[in-house]
C-alpha cells in the first residue's frame, strides 16, 4: 500500500517589496525532469511572388508572400549572435558521418564513424535531412559557398546510395529493408512510435525529402529534386496496395510532414501522382475531428499532430481544399489560445493536457522546441493566406521566447525541451552524442531568423512583420529597405529606404499587442497620424525615395500574462520579451526555494525597478533578505536556474499562505520524531554504514541530491533499522519525470511488498511514497534488508533517499 507524505520542502526567506513597503518576496519550490520521444518538422517554403521554381501557382488567393531568405540579411543582434553560433556548429559538423550508414545500407563502404544519440539508434538518419536544411538556409542567408559545398557533397553521396540501391529509397534506419516489405505487405504492426520495430521511419524519409528539396529551392540542386522525387516515386509503391484500414493503422505511427514533402514536390513536378499521395497521409482520427472544429488534441502526442496540419494548409494553397483550410485554422487558434505558455511554446512531455489547463504543469520537460518550429512553419502559412497582426504576434512571441531562447549562445548547442519549471535551468545538447529531434530542427532554427521579418503584399505592399535588424533588398522595387533598432532596450524603429528610382507602394507596420498606445510614427521627420487597418497594421502609402526615413516608437512596458487556471501565477514581459528571475548558478536549495511576489500593487512596474534605461534588465524593489531578485530577457539565460512563472499573492492571501507553511513545518518535524532510519544515498559513509550492495548500479546527482539506480539485470541492497514491537513503513524519494523502463519490485528480506512504476510521477519534483511493511517481516528484529530489483529490461531507481518510520 503506497501513500504520498510530505514532499514540499518550504519557504523561508523573505524579501521586502516596492516603495510603500507593501510587498514581499518569499521563496517556494517547484522542479521538473525529462523524457524523449521524437518530434516531427517540415519543409520551409511559404509561397512567393511570381514564383518560377513552381510549375503548380497557388490557387487560393494568398495576400502576403515570402521574400526568399537571400533578400534579406540580419544586422548586429541577438539573432545575429544566435545565428553565427550555430553556423560555427555546422561547419563543425562531419557529412560524411551523418552519411555512415546511408552508404552501409546501400552497400557502399562507410567513410567515417556514424554519429552518436539518434544516429546510432533506431531514428539513424534523420539528423542528415535537418543538416541538409541547415546548410541550404544558411547558404541562402548568407551567401558563405562553404555552406553550398556540403550541401552539394552530401547531395552527390545520395545520388551513389539511391542508383546502388536501385529502388529510388535511401535510408539509415535499423531493418529497414525487412519493415519496408512488411509494411508494403499489409503487415501492420503499431503501437505508435513504432511501425514494425522501427522508429517512426516515414518521419526519418519526411527529413530525407525535406532536406532535398530545401536544397533544391536554396540552392539551385537539380540534382536534390531528381533524388527526392525517386524517394517519392518509391514511397507510393510501397503504399500503393494497402487498403484503407491498414493506411490508418499505419498512419497511427508518427509520419512527420510526408504529406507536406509530397505537396510541395507535386507543386514542383506538377505532377499530380504527388498530390494524390499525399491524401494517403491523411490521419482521420485526428484530422476529422479537428474539421467538425473538436478538440481532440488532449492526451495526444504535440508535434505528431503539427506537421500533418502543415501539410493540409500548403495542399489548401494549390487546390483549395476547404476541409484542409478549417483544419488548420481550427488547430492554430486551439492551440495558440487553450495549450501555450507564456515563451508561445506547447505541451508536457511532449504531450497535450486539457484546454488551459497549465498550472500544474510547470515541469522540466515543457515546451519541446520541435513543436514551436512547427508551429512557426503553420503560422507563416496562415498569414500568407490572411495577414493579420495576431498571426506575427503569436509569432514574435514564439521567436523571441521559445526558439532563441532555446540555444546556448556562445556554444550553439540546444534544448530539447525549454524548461519552464520554476527554479528550472535549460539542458543543452552535445555536439556529437545527441543528434534528437530538437537538435536536428535547431540546425534549422537559428540560420532562418530572416525568413518572416518581411511580406511582399498582394497589392504590392511591405510588409514589417517583425522588429529585427536586418536588410531587404526588394529587387522587384529597385529598393533596400535598411531595419535599425534595439528593442525592448529602446523603444526606437528606423527604417532607411535606398531606392534606384523613386518607388510608390504602401509601407504596413505590425501595431504589436504589447503598445497599444502611446505610438508614434514620424516620415522624414513629420508626425503621422496614423491608426492601425482593420488587420492591425500602421499603413504609409506614398512615393519613396533615396533616404527615406520611417521613425517609429512603440512604447515598452512591463505586462504580466497570468496562467488560464491560476491568475495568480504570473509571466512578466517587457514588450515582446519574457523576463526570467535568474537565481544563481545551483540549484534553490529545498528549504528556501524560488521567489514569489507578495504585494498590494497590481501595477508590476511598481515590483520592479530598471536598473538602467539601455537594457531590459530589472531588480525587484529593495531590501531585505535573501538578495534582490535580478531579471533579464528569458534568451539571455544561459546555464543558470531561473523563474519565468511567479506565484504572486495578496497579504492577506500571503498570511493565509504562512499557516500552510507553518502546517507542513509541523508535519516535518512530526517525521522527523518517528524516524527510525535514514539512508542518505549516494553518499560513501551512509552507504558503508548501511551495507549498501548491488550488481550493474551507479550513482549521480541532480537537483541537489545524489541518486543511485540498477540498471537491467541488475540490483542493490541495503539494510536499515527498524522498530521491532511496531508498524514500520518504508518512505522512498524519487524525481518525478518521464520515467519509462522504471518498473521494479521492492523486497524486504526476501519478500517483495511493491512493485513501483516511476511513469506515475509527472510533476517535476520529490515524491517521498510511502510502503508499508508488513508486521510479521519486522516483528523482533532490529533491522532487514531493503531490495531494490528491476523488472526485465527496466532499470530500479533513480532512488534519491530512503527512511524508515513507525506507527
Amino acid at each position: 500500500m503506497k501513500s504520498d507524505t510530505v514532499n514540499c520542502m518550504l519557504a523561508l526567506s523573505i524579501i521586502k517589496f516596492n516603495s510603500m513597503k507593501r510587498s514581499i518576496i518569499r521563496c517556494l519550490l517547484l522542479a521538473g525532469g525529462m523524457g524523449i520521444y521524437t518530434a516531427a518538422a517540415a519543409q520551409s517554403y511559404v509561397p512567393e511572388w511570381k514564383d518560377s521554381r513552381m510549375k503548380v501557382a497557388p490557387k487560393a488567393d494568398i495576400q502576403a508572400y515570402a521574400f526568399n531568405l537571400r533578400d534579406v540579411r540580419l544586422l548586429e543582434s541577438p539573432f545575429y549572435d544566435a545565428m553565427q553560433a550555430e553556423a560555427k556548429y555546422l561547419l563543425q559538423i562531419e557529412p560524411d558521418r551523418l552519411l555512415s550508414d546511408f552508404r552501409a545500407h546501400a552497400g557502399l563502404p562507410a567513410k567515417a564513424e556514424k554519429y552518436g544519440g539518434w544516429e546510432s539508434s533506431g531514428l539513424a538518419g534523420h539528423s542528415l535531412g535537418h543538416y541538409l536544411s541547415a546548410c541550404a538556409l544558411q547558404y541562402a542567408a548568407t551567401g558563405d559557398k562553404a555552406f553550398l559545398d556540403k550541401a552539394n557533397y552530401i547531395v552527390d553521396e545520395l545520388e551513389a546510395c539511391q542508383q546502388h540501391r536501385k529502388t529510388g529509397y535511401v535510408g539509415a534506419i535499423p531493418n529497414e529493408d525487412s519493415m519496408w516489405m512488411e509494411v508494403k505487405a499489409g503487415n501492420i504492426r503499431t503501437r505508435g512510435f513504432d511501425l514494425n520495430g522501427a522508429w517512426a521511419p516515414w518521419y526519418t524519409v519526411h527529413k530525407i525529402m525535406a532536406g532535398l528539396l530545401d536544397v533544391y529551392l536554396y540552392c539551385g540542386n537539380k540534382k536534390a529534386l531528381a533524388i527526392n522525387e525517386g524517394i517519392a516515386h518509391w514511397a507510393e509503391g510501397i503504399i500503393k496496395d494497402l487498403n484503407d484500414e491498414q493506411l490508418q493503422r499505419m498512419l497511427f505511427c508518427e509520419y512527420g510532414g510526408m504529406s507536406d514533402a509530397l505537396v510541395n514536390t507535386y507543386a514542383i513536378t506538377g505532377n499530380k501522382k504527388y498530390l494524390d499521395l499525399s491524401y494517403k497521409f491523411y490521419d482521420k482520427r485526428i484530422l476529422d475531428s479537428l474539421a467538425a472544429g473538436i478538440d481532440i488534441l488532449p492526451g495526444k502526442h504535440s508535434n505528431t499532430q503539427i506537421p500533418k496540419v502543415i501539410g493540409g494548409i500548403r495542399r489548401h494553397e494549390l487546390n483549395l481544399d476547404e476541409k484542409d483550410a478549417r483544419i488548420a485554422d481550427f488547430f492554430w487558434q486551439t492551440v495558440t489560445r487553450d495549450h501555450s505558455y507564456a515563451t508561445g511554446g506547447n505541451s508536457n512531455y511532449e504531450y497535450f493536457g486539457p484546454a488551459r489547463k497549465l498550472n500544474e504543469t510547470l515541469t522540466d520537460n515543457t515546451t519541446e522546441t520541435c513543436n514551436t518550429y512547427n508551429m512557426l512553419k503553420l503560422t507563416r502559412h496562415l498569414f500568407a493566406l490572411q495577414p493579420e497582426a495576431h498571426y506575427m504576434d503569436y509569432y514574435e512571441k514564439a521567436l523571441y521566447n521559445h526558439i532563441l531562447a532555446s540555444q546556448h549562445h556562445e556554444t550553439g548547442m540546444v534544448c530539447y525541451f525549454v524548461s519552464l519549471r520554476m527554479g528550472g535551468t535549460k539542458r543543452y545538447s552535445n555536439p556529437w552524442h545527441s543528434f534528437t529531434c530538437c537538435v536536428g530542427t535547431g540546425m534549422e532554427n537559428h540560420v532562418k531568423y530572416g525568413e518572416s521579418i518581411y511580406s511582399r503584399g498582394k497589392d504590392g505592399s511591405l510588409y514589417v512583420n517583425l522588429f529585427i535588424p536586418s536588410e531587404l533588398d526588394w529587387k522587384e522595387k529597385g529598393v533596400r529597405i535598411k531595419q535599425e533598432t534595439t528593442l525592448p532596450a529602446t523603444e526606437d524603429i528606423r527604417l532607411t529606404v535606398t531606392a534606384q528610382r523613386p518607388a510608390t507602394f504602401a509601407v504596413r507596420i505590425r501595431q504589436p499587442h504589447w503598445a497599444k498606445e502611446g505610438v508614434q510614427l514620424t516620415v522624414n521627420g513629420k508626425a503621422e497620424a496614423i491608426r492601425p487597418d482593420a488587420q492591425g497594421y500602421l499603413v504609409i502609402n506614398r512615393k519613396w525615395r533615396q533616404h527615406d526615413e520611417i521613425r517609429l516608437s512603440l512604447p515598452v512596458k512591463l505586462y504580466t500574462e497570468a496562467m488560464p487556471d491560476n491568475p495568480s501565477r504570473q509571466a512578466i514581459f517587457f514588450g515582446p520579451v519574457l523576463l526570467a528571475g535568474v537565481l544563481g548558478e545551483k540549484e534553490p536549495d529545498p528549504v528556501q526555494g524560488v521567489p514569489v511576489f507578495v504585494t498590494g500593487q497590481a501595477d508590476v512596474s511598481s515590483w520592479l525597478r530598471r536598473t538602467s534605461g539601455a537594457t531590459a534588465e530589472f531588480t525587484s524593489v529593495e531590501t531585505g533578505e535573501p538578495s534582490e531578485v535580478k531579471l533579464v530577457p528569458f534568451y539571455d539565460t544561459k546555464n543558470q536556474y531561473y523563474s519565468v512563472y511567479w506565484d504572486v499573492f495578496t497579504p492577506a492571501a500571503w498570511t493565509q499562505q504562512q499557516q500552510v507553511y507553518e502546517a507542513a513545518r509541523k508535519a516535518e518535524k512530526e517525521l522527523e520524531a518517528r524516524t527510525v532510519d535514514i539512508l542518505r544515498i549516494g553518499e560513501m559513509q551512509p552507504e558503508r554504514d548501511h551495507e549498501l550492495t548491488g550488481e550493474k548500479t551507479f550513482t549521480e546527482e541532480d537537483h541537489g541530491r545524489k541518486w543511485r539506480i540498477a540498471r537491467p539485470g541488475g540490483h542493490f541492497s541495503f539494510s536499515m533499522k527498524v522498530a521491532p514491537d511496531s508498524r514500520n513503513t518504508l518512505i522512498c524519494t524519487y524525481w518525478g519525470m518521464d520515467n519509462r523502463g522504471r518498473n521494479f519490485e521492492i523486497q524486504v528480506d526476501g519478500k517483495t511488498i511493491a512493485t513501483e512504476d516511476l511513469n506515475r510521477y509527472k510533476a517535476s519534483k520529490f515524491y517521498d511514497i510511502s510502503y508499508i511493511i508488513p508486521e510479521e517481516l519486522t516483528k523482533g528484529k532490529q533491522s532487514v534488508i531493503i531490495k531494490f530489483m528491476p523488472k526485465p529490461q527496466n532499470s530500479a531507481g533513480p532512488l534519491y533517499g530512503s527512511r524508515v518510520i513507525k506507527e
